[in-house]
């Protein structure tokens, strides 16, 4: 996967961002019925892509068009360490053996992130671009599949990274399909979506929350 390039610039601001909110938990939801077609919203920020606000069958969804084949990201909502979950709808359509990349995150542009990636047939929890655990999954193209990962403290120097992914309009797993224990320290940031539509077909994002951990 390429890497995604953000200028010193805006890394600096993002970061200020996050060294600046306050770390309690806060709640956070978008399904994007208020925004006008057009600019992603002004509670959010764009740190590479052409994401915008487009609309079809009478909803309203942000989308990342199906061109360059890179990684790009949005981040949005409150900016905490720990404490906080995040899920979002996603919906992607392959193209023979071609198939996009895309995800959620926690805790910024170098924080961790749920990745689908079609192509591994996986499910992946990442530390920005590198992977650190992973399971099968099985992806369906051109359906919405719902995302949502979690960063909770277990105790002082100890946390867990966990995720689950599902079929929109089916069950939400009872339980966490991935996860993973950190023992480094967990940087402060917000939210965010990412996306790489290496088949060159957009890739839509919809419903997105964020709330405490439950």
């Amino acid at each position: 996967m390429h890497k995604l390039v953000v200028s010193s610039i805006v890394f600096g601001f993002v970061s200020f961002l996050g060294a600046t909110a306050a770390e309690a938990p806060s709640s956070y939801q978008n399904n994007f019925e208020k925004a006008a077609v057009g600019p992603v919203p002004e509670d959010m920020m764009v740190l590479d892509g052409g994401f915008g606000i487009a609309e079809a069958g009478g909803n309203k969804y942000l989308e990342l068009p199906g061109s360059p084949l890179e990684t790009y990201g949005v981040i949005f909502g409150p900016s905490a360490a720990s404490g906080l979950s995040v899920q979002a709808r996603i919906r992607g359509t392959g193209q023979g053996r071609r198939f996009p990349v895309f995800g959620i995150g926690l805790n910024g542009i170098a924080g961790y992130r749920l990745r689908v990636s079609p192509a591994k047939k996986a499910l992946e929890i990442c530390k920005g671009d590198d992977v650190v655990t992973s399971v099968n999954f099985t992806w369906e193209s051109g359906s919405w599949t719902v995302l949502r990962l979690e960063l909770a403290k277990v105790k002082d120097g100890e946390f867990i990274v966990r995720g689950k992914a599902w079929k929109d309009g089916g069950k939400e797993p009872a339980d966490w399909t991935v996860q993973s224990t950190v023992t480094t320290e967990v940087p402060v940031g917000r939210p965010s979506l990412w996306g790489s539509p290496y088949a060159g077909t957009p890739i839509q994002f919809d419903d997105l929350r964020v709330e405490p951990t439950r």
